[in-house]
Protein backbone atom coordinates (compact mmCIF):
# COMPACT_ATOMS: atom_id res chain seq x y z
CA UNK A 1 0.00 0.00 0.00
CA UNK A 2 2.80 2.42 0.91
CA UNK A 3 4.53 1.58 -2.37
CA UNK A 4 1.41 2.43 -4.40
CA UNK A 5 1.03 5.78 -2.68
CA UNK A 6 4.71 6.43 -3.29
CA UNK A 7 4.32 5.60 -6.98
CA UNK A 8 1.52 8.13 -7.35
CA UNK A 9 3.49 10.79 -5.50
CA UNK A 10 6.39 10.50 -7.95
CA UNK A 11 4.43 9.88 -11.17
CA UNK A 12 1.35 12.08 -10.61
CA UNK A 13 -0.72 9.98 -13.00
CA UNK A 14 -3.17 7.13 -12.46
CA UNK A 15 -2.34 5.75 -15.91
CA UNK A 16 1.40 5.69 -15.21
CA UNK A 17 0.83 3.97 -11.88
CA UNK A 18 -1.49 1.45 -13.57
CA UNK A 19 1.20 0.68 -16.14
CA UNK A 20 3.75 0.07 -13.37
CA UNK A 21 1.33 -2.13 -11.41
CA UNK A 22 0.66 -4.16 -14.55
CA UNK A 23 4.41 -4.57 -15.10
CA UNK A 24 4.78 -5.81 -11.52
CA UNK A 25 1.65 -7.99 -11.90
CA UNK A 26 0.13 -6.54 -8.76
CA UNK A 27 -3.62 -6.96 -8.33
CA UNK A 28 -6.38 -6.30 -5.84
CA UNK A 29 -6.34 -8.63 -2.84
CA UNK A 30 -8.02 -12.01 -2.96
CA UNK A 31 -10.65 -12.68 -0.32
CA UNK A 32 -13.20 -15.24 0.84
CA UNK A 33 -16.81 -14.34 1.59
CA UNK A 34 -18.66 -15.43 4.74
CA UNK A 35 -20.32 -18.08 2.61
CA UNK A 36 -16.97 -19.55 1.66
CA UNK A 37 -16.81 -18.21 -1.90
CA UNK A 38 -13.29 -17.35 -2.98
CA UNK A 39 -12.72 -14.14 -4.95
CA UNK A 40 -9.45 -13.92 -6.84
CA UNK A 41 -7.78 -10.53 -6.97
CA UNK A 42 -8.19 -8.75 -10.32
CA UNK A 43 -5.77 -6.37 -12.06
CA UNK A 44 -6.22 -2.76 -11.06
CA UNK A 45 -8.14 -0.41 -13.32
CA UNK A 46 -8.50 3.34 -13.08
CA UNK A 47 -11.60 3.20 -10.87
CA UNK A 48 -10.26 0.65 -8.37
CA UNK A 49 -6.92 2.45 -8.11
CA UNK A 50 -8.61 5.82 -7.55
CA UNK A 51 -10.88 4.32 -4.87
CA UNK A 52 -7.89 2.76 -3.12
CA UNK A 53 -5.96 6.03 -3.01
CA UNK A 54 -9.03 7.94 -1.82
CA UNK A 55 -9.77 5.54 1.05
CA UNK A 56 -9.25 7.50 4.28
CA UNK A 57 -8.79 4.29 6.27
CA UNK A 58 -5.21 4.04 5.04
CA UNK A 59 -4.45 7.41 6.66
CA UNK A 60 -5.86 6.29 10.01
CA UNK A 61 -9.19 8.02 9.44
CA UNK A 62 -12.81 7.08 8.84
CA UNK A 63 -15.35 8.68 6.55
CA UNK A 64 -18.95 9.05 7.69
CA UNK A 65 -21.60 10.73 5.53
CA UNK A 66 -19.03 12.75 3.63
CA UNK A 67 -17.07 13.91 6.68
CA UNK A 68 -13.66 12.49 7.64
CA UNK A 69 -12.86 11.83 11.31
CA UNK A 70 -9.77 10.54 13.12
CA UNK A 71 -9.96 6.76 13.47
CA UNK A 72 -8.96 4.48 16.31
CA UNK A 73 -6.65 2.41 14.08
CA UNK A 74 -3.03 3.26 13.20
CA UNK A 75 -2.39 4.71 9.73
CA UNK A 76 -0.70 2.69 6.99
CA UNK A 77 0.48 5.80 5.14
CA UNK A 78 1.35 9.20 6.53
CA UNK A 79 -1.59 11.60 6.69
CA UNK A 80 0.42 14.27 4.85
CA UNK A 81 1.08 11.88 1.95
CA UNK A 82 -2.58 10.85 1.81
CA UNK A 83 -3.65 14.51 1.75
CA UNK A 84 -1.12 15.33 -0.99
CA UNK A 85 -2.21 12.42 -3.19
CA UNK A 86 -5.90 13.17 -2.80
CA UNK A 87 -5.43 16.88 -3.46
CA UNK A 88 -3.85 15.88 -6.78
CA UNK A 89 -6.69 13.46 -7.54
CA UNK A 90 -9.30 16.14 -6.77
CA UNK A 91 -7.51 18.56 -9.10
CA UNK A 92 -7.52 15.98 -11.88
CA UNK A 93 -11.22 15.29 -11.27
CA UNK A 94 -12.06 18.96 -11.70
CA UNK A 95 -10.00 19.03 -14.88
CA UNK A 96 -11.92 16.01 -16.18
CA UNK A 97 -15.19 17.83 -15.46
CA UNK A 98 -13.93 20.67 -17.65
CA UNK A 99 -13.08 18.13 -20.34
CA UNK A 100 -16.57 16.60 -20.17
CA UNK A 101 -18.14 20.02 -20.61
CA UNK A 102 -15.80 20.75 -23.51
CA UNK A 103 -16.55 17.38 -25.13
CA UNK A 104 -20.20 18.34 -25.57
CA UNK A 105 -19.01 20.49 -28.48
CA UNK A 106 -16.85 17.72 -30.01
CA UNK A 107 -18.05 16.86 -33.51
CA UNK A 108 -17.66 13.08 -33.15
CA UNK A 109 -18.65 12.71 -29.48
CA UNK A 110 -20.66 9.50 -29.00
CA UNK A 111 -19.94 8.30 -32.54
CA UNK A 112 -16.22 7.47 -32.55
CA UNK A 113 -14.97 4.04 -31.43
CA UNK A 114 -11.55 2.42 -31.20
CA UNK A 115 -11.28 -0.41 -33.74
CA UNK A 116 -8.75 -2.29 -31.58
CA UNK A 117 -10.67 -2.25 -28.29
CA UNK A 118 -14.22 -1.68 -29.58
CA UNK A 119 -14.57 0.99 -26.89
CA UNK A 120 -15.71 4.61 -27.28
CA UNK A 121 -13.11 7.29 -27.95
CA UNK A 122 -13.76 10.23 -25.65
CA UNK A 123 -13.12 13.87 -26.53
CA UNK A 124 -10.46 15.57 -24.42
CA UNK A 125 -7.80 18.24 -24.69
CA UNK A 126 -4.48 19.46 -23.35
CA UNK A 127 -3.47 23.08 -22.87
CA UNK A 128 -0.07 24.63 -23.51
CA UNK A 129 0.28 28.30 -22.74
CA UNK A 130 -2.75 29.91 -24.40
CA UNK A 131 -3.38 27.11 -26.91
CA UNK A 132 -5.72 24.15 -26.53
CA UNK A 133 -5.01 20.90 -28.37
CA UNK A 134 -8.07 18.69 -28.86
CA UNK A 135 -7.96 14.93 -29.29
CA UNK A 136 -10.00 11.75 -28.82
CA UNK A 137 -8.67 9.06 -26.49
CA UNK A 138 -9.72 5.41 -26.26
CA UNK A 139 -11.71 4.74 -23.10
CA UNK A 140 -9.76 1.52 -22.55
CA UNK A 141 -6.47 3.44 -22.56
CA UNK A 142 -7.89 5.92 -20.03
CA UNK A 143 -9.15 3.22 -17.68
CA UNK A 144 -6.54 0.46 -17.99
CA UNK A 145 -3.39 2.35 -18.93
CA UNK A 146 -1.79 3.69 -22.08
CA UNK A 147 -0.10 0.38 -22.95
CA UNK A 148 -3.42 -1.52 -23.02
CA UNK A 149 -4.55 -0.01 -26.35
CA UNK A 150 -2.60 0.14 -29.64
CA UNK A 151 -4.73 3.06 -30.85
CA UNK A 152 -4.45 5.20 -27.70
CA UNK A 153 -5.56 8.59 -29.11
CA UNK A 154 -5.89 10.65 -32.25
CA UNK A 155 -5.78 14.38 -32.90
CA UNK A 156 -9.35 15.72 -33.13
CA UNK A 157 -8.71 17.83 -36.23
CA UNK A 158 -7.16 14.86 -38.06
CA UNK A 159 -10.03 12.42 -37.44
CA UNK A 160 -12.76 15.03 -37.90
CA UNK A 161 -11.30 16.17 -41.23
CA UNK A 162 -11.08 12.55 -42.38
CA UNK A 163 -14.72 11.86 -41.51
CA UNK A 164 -15.90 15.05 -43.22
CA UNK A 165 -13.89 14.15 -46.34
CA UNK A 166 -15.44 10.67 -46.44
CA UNK A 167 -18.92 12.12 -46.03
CA UNK A 168 -18.26 14.63 -48.79
CA UNK A 169 -17.29 11.76 -51.09
CA UNK A 170 -20.04 9.34 -50.00
CA UNK A 171 -22.82 11.92 -50.31
CA UNK A 172 -21.57 13.70 -53.41
CA UNK A 173 -24.34 12.27 -55.55
CA UNK A 174 -27.69 14.05 -55.44
CA UNK A 175 -29.43 10.70 -55.94
CA UNK A 176 -27.76 9.26 -52.82
CA UNK A 177 -28.70 12.30 -50.78
CA UNK A 178 -32.28 11.95 -51.97
CA UNK A 179 -32.33 8.26 -50.97
CA UNK A 180 -31.04 9.16 -47.53
CA UNK A 181 -33.54 12.01 -47.25
CA UNK A 182 -30.83 14.60 -46.68
CA UNK A 183 -32.19 18.12 -46.97
CA UNK A 184 -30.34 20.31 -49.44
CA UNK A 185 -30.10 23.03 -46.78
CA UNK A 186 -28.19 20.59 -44.53
CA UNK A 187 -25.94 19.70 -47.46
CA UNK A 188 -25.30 23.37 -48.19
CA UNK A 189 -24.35 24.00 -44.56
CA UNK A 190 -22.05 20.98 -44.71
CA UNK A 191 -20.29 22.36 -47.79
CA UNK A 192 -19.96 25.72 -46.04
CA UNK A 193 -17.82 24.14 -43.28
CA UNK A 194 -20.68 23.66 -40.86
CA UNK A 195 -20.85 19.84 -40.76
CA UNK A 196 -22.38 19.30 -37.30
CA UNK A 197 -26.05 18.90 -38.27
CA UNK A 198 -25.30 16.45 -41.06
CA UNK A 199 -22.78 14.45 -39.02
CA UNK A 200 -25.17 14.05 -36.09
CA UNK A 201 -28.12 13.36 -38.33
CA UNK A 202 -26.67 10.77 -40.70
CA UNK A 203 -23.74 9.02 -38.99
CA UNK A 204 -24.37 5.97 -36.83
CA UNK A 205 -20.85 4.73 -36.09
CA UNK A 206 -17.22 5.69 -36.78
CA UNK A 207 -14.35 3.27 -36.27
CA UNK A 208 -10.71 4.38 -36.03
CA UNK A 209 -7.75 1.98 -36.19
CA UNK A 210 -4.68 3.66 -34.75
CA UNK A 211 -2.34 0.95 -36.04
CA UNK A 212 -3.24 1.56 -39.69
CA UNK A 213 -4.87 4.99 -39.59
CA UNK A 214 -8.01 3.57 -41.20
CA UNK A 215 -11.29 5.39 -40.59
CA UNK A 216 -14.57 3.59 -41.35
CA UNK A 217 -17.93 5.34 -41.22
CA UNK A 218 -21.40 3.83 -41.09
CA UNK A 219 -24.41 5.84 -42.19
CA UNK A 220 -27.47 5.45 -40.05
CA UNK A 221 -30.32 5.58 -42.55
CA UNK A 222 -29.54 2.50 -44.60
CA UNK A 223 -26.35 1.05 -43.16
CA UNK A 224 -24.10 2.16 -46.00
CA UNK A 225 -20.43 1.89 -45.11
CA UNK A 226 -17.42 3.73 -46.47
Amino acid sequence: MREIFGLFKTRRSLLKVLAELATRRWSNKSWTSLGGTKHIGQPFNKATLRNLLANAIYAGKVNHKGTTYPGEHPPIVEAALWEEVNAEIDTRRRQRSDVIRASQKALLAGLLFCASCERPMVASYTSKRDRRFRYYVCQSARQKGWASCPTKSVAAALIEDSVVAQLRSALGSEDIRRQLQIAETDWDHFLEDDPRALVLGILEHISYDGTTGAVAIKLGSNGRQS
